[in-house]
Parts: structure tokens; C-alpha cells; sequence
């Protein structure tokens, strides 16, 4: 009975403190204790953890530097040596021993490379070695090239080859201007139609060469000088340069597009040839007799007409001057001067329009028809042999004349 009224007051009073446990903190404590139980454990698991990786990580570190000595990665190697001081770079700028071709060649190497590849070179990279190395190229190939140049026999060619060619050049221009001016009159009278005629004219003369595609088509005429400059650096580059595609690829197209190719273009404009004729006579003024006998001697009725409306320009303004003082005289004999140009003009274009002339493009292509000229005299005569030398050479004997 004893022990059953201790249990039963303990019951009592466990009831009696839960019932003023909820009643003081509420019906949910019983949630709120058990998850501040389940925090107070896992918090306590978390910092054992970051505890033990700590120390782990502390107790690897020190065994790293105990066993294994630290090295240097490779991009703080890359890092500090690009940092270091740039070495002068010397580059050798004799090519071809001669100080006044050496500069320009070095200031044309220069331009090129400002111009096609430094501009985009530096976006990626300030490290100059690459451009040393495509201007060393550049260099060796004028070596070379100024080297063999030296070794060529150049009287042959500039007495006979190229007078050949130039002299054939002449005779097919002569040839298509015959045929276009013996076309109908619906037909003729185009600058397209000349220039088709040319080639025609050429394949006939020249029999397996033709130049229409290099020569009017802009994409064959860069492939050809690629091809040109890829021979070149075959040539003149040392195997292991030449082997090198990525650097020959760079220089071919630096040589095609870059020099020759603009090259050709100043060459080949109307422009640049005029100012250039310009000023080679500007220094040499033309006298009276040369003038008369061009005017004479022109048969493109064009230029006449030209130079009669100048001269007839510079007569009104000559009338037009005070003839009071001591230069009437020199007034009147200029105006007598250009009243006798005016006149030698107009008799000139009288004497083309009315069939009297002779025609020089029909009498230079059918030279061989008007006259026989002996062996002997063709032999001692530089122009003679010259046409023909050209003459033979269209018909296969070129080679007699080697000897």
C-alpha cells in the first residue's frame, strides 16, 4: 500500500508538471524542444567538421612542404619572363651592297609590313619576333634576288629580248587597229572591241600564248602573281624558310598584293604615265620646228582640232590686248605664229578627211609589201634586224640568230 501511494504521487506530480508546463509554455513546446535539440546536434557536427578539415588541411600543408618541394607553374614562368627587359633587336639592312637602292628597299619592306601586318599583329601579341622574322624573310629573298641578279648577262637581254617583245607588242597593237578600223561602221569604234581584237590578234601571232584572262580579269591576274611570287620564294628562300607555310603564305601575299600588284596599277594608269611624260620634258621645253613637224606629222584628228581651238583661244586674247607701247611687235608676231599654226592645222585636218593621206597603220603592217631589202643591209642596220629578228621568230628560227 506504501508503494502504491508512491507511485501514484509520483504519477501525480509528473502530471501535474507537464499540465503546468503546457499551460506555461504553450501546446507546441514539445515541437520547438525537440527541433532546438536537433540543432544543438547538428551544430555541434558542423563545427567538428570544419574543426577536423582545418587540422586536415593544416597537417597535408605541412607535409607538402616537409616532402615535396614547391616548383614555379608555368604561367608566372611566361609572366615574369615577358616582363623582363626587351633586348635591342639589330637587324642587318644591306641587301644589295648599293646604300642608294638598300634604303628605299628597306623603307618599301617597312611600309608593308606597317600597312598588312602590324596593324593587326599588335591586337594580339606586342612580342616583335615575329616581325623580325617575316623582315628577315623579306631580306633574304632580295639577297638572293640582288645575288643572282648580279649574275646575269643582262646586254643580251635588254638588246634583244626585250626589244623583241616590246616590238611584237607594237606589231599586235598595229594589227588590231587595222582590223577594227576595216570594220563596219555599227561594229567598230569601242574600247571593248579593240581590246578583244588585240587578243585575237595575239593567239594568232603568238600561236599558244594568250594574256586576255591576266590581263582584263582582276581575280586571275592576283592568282597569277601568287603563283608568280610562290615561284620567286621557291627560288630565292632557303628550304627550311620555304617549307615554312604559314611564313611563305605571308610573304606571298605581303610580295602579290601588297608591291606588285599596286605596282602594276601605278604602272598601268593613264595618269601616272602622263604626269611621269610630263616630267621628264618639263626641263627640255619643245621649240618651234619640233612642234611644227608633230603637228605635220600627227594623224589623229582629235589632237588637231585640240590645238587649233588653243591656238584660236590665244589669238582672241592677244587681239584683245592694248597694242600701245614698245611690245606691238611682239604681240603681232605672235599673233603671225598662231595664225600659221591655226593654218597648218586646218590644212592638216583637211588633208585626213579627205581620204589624201597615206594610212601608217596599213603601211607599218604591210611593210614586207612595199620594198626588198638585201641580207647584207638587214645585218648591219640595228632596226632592220630587229624586225627581222621578230620576223623569224614568229616562224620558229629565232634560235639562228644566237650564235
Amino acid at each position: 500500500f506504501a508503494l502504491f501511494q508512491a507511485s501514484l504521487s509520483i504519477w501525480g506530480w509528473g502530471s501535474l508538471g507537464i499540465v503546468l508546463f503546457l499551460v506555461t509554455f504553450g501546446p507546441f513546446v514539445i515541437f520547438y524542444l525537440a527541433f532546438y535539440i536537433l540543432c544543438f546536434v547538428g551544430g555541434g557536427f558542423v563545427v567538428i567538421l570544419l574543426f577536423g578539415k582545418t587540422n586536415s588541411e593544416k597537417y597535408l600543408e605541412q607535409c607538402e612542404h616537409s616532402f615535396l618541394p614547391p616548383t614555379s607553374t608555368g604561367v608566372p614562368k611566361c609572366l615574369e619572363e615577358m616582363k623582363r627587359e626587351a633586348r635591342t633587336i639589330k637587324i642587318d639592312r644591306r641587301l644589295t651592297g648599293a646604300n642608294i637602292i638598300d634604303e628605299p628597299l628597306q623603307q618599301v619592306i617597312q611600309f608593308s609590313l606597317r600597312d598588312y601586318v602590324q596593324y593587326w599583329y599588335y591586337t594580339l601579341s606586342d612580342d616583335e619576333s615575329f616581325l623580325l622574322e617575316i623582315r628577315q624573310t623579306l631580306q633574304n629573298a632580295l639577297i638572293q634576288f640582288a645575288t643572282r641578279s648580279k649574275e646575269i648577262d643582262w646586254q643580251p637581254y635588254f638588246t634583244t629580248r626585250i626589244v623583241d617583245d616590246f616590238g611584237t607588242h607594237l606589231r599586235v597593237f598595229r594589227k588590231a587597229q587595222q582590223k577594227v578600223t576595216e570594220k563596219d561602221d555599227q561594229v567598230k569604234g569601242t574600247a571593248e572591241d579593240l581590246v578583244d581584237t588585240f587578243f585575237e590578234v595575239e593567239v594568232e601571232m603568238e600561236k599558244k600564248i594568250c594574256r586576255d584572262l591576266v590581263c582584263t580579269s582582276p581575280k586571275d591576274e592576283e592568282g597569277f602573281l601568287r603563283d608568280l611570287c610562290e615561284v620567286l620564294l621557291y627560288l630565292l628562300l632557303p628550304p627550311g624558310d620555304f617549307q615554312n607555310k604559314i611564313m611563305r603564305y605571308f610573304v606571298r601575299e605581303i610580295l602579290a598584293r601588297g608591291i606588285l600588284l599596286p605596282l602594276i596599277n601605278q604602272l598601268s594608269d593613264p595618269d601616272y604615265i602622263n604626269q611621269y611624260v610630263i616630267w621628264m620634258i618639263r626641263d627640255s621645253n619643245c621649240n618651234y620646228e619640233a612642234f611644227m613637224n608633230i603637228i605635220k606629222l600627227s594623224d589623229n584628228i582629235g589632237e588637231l582640232e585640240a590645238v587649233r581651238d588653243k591656238a584660236s583661244e590665244e589669238l582672241q586674247y592677244l587681239r584683245s590686248l592694248d597694242t600701245a607701247g614698245d611690245d606691238i611687235n611682239t604681240i603681232k608676231n605672235q599673233i603671225n605664229s598662231l595664225l600659221f599654226v591655226k593654218k597648218v592645222c586646218d590644212s592638216r585636218i583637211q588633208r585626213l578627211q579627205s581620204g589624201k593621206e597615206i594610212n601608217t597603220v596599213k603601211l607599218a603592217a604591210n611593210f614586207g609589201k612595199l620594198c626588198t631589202v638585201p641580207l647584207d643591209s638587214i645585218l648591219v642596220d640595228n632596226v632592220a634586224l630587229q624586225f627581222f629578228m621578230v620576223f623569224y621568230g614568229n616562224h620558229g628560227g629565232k634560235y639562228l640568230f644566237f650564235f
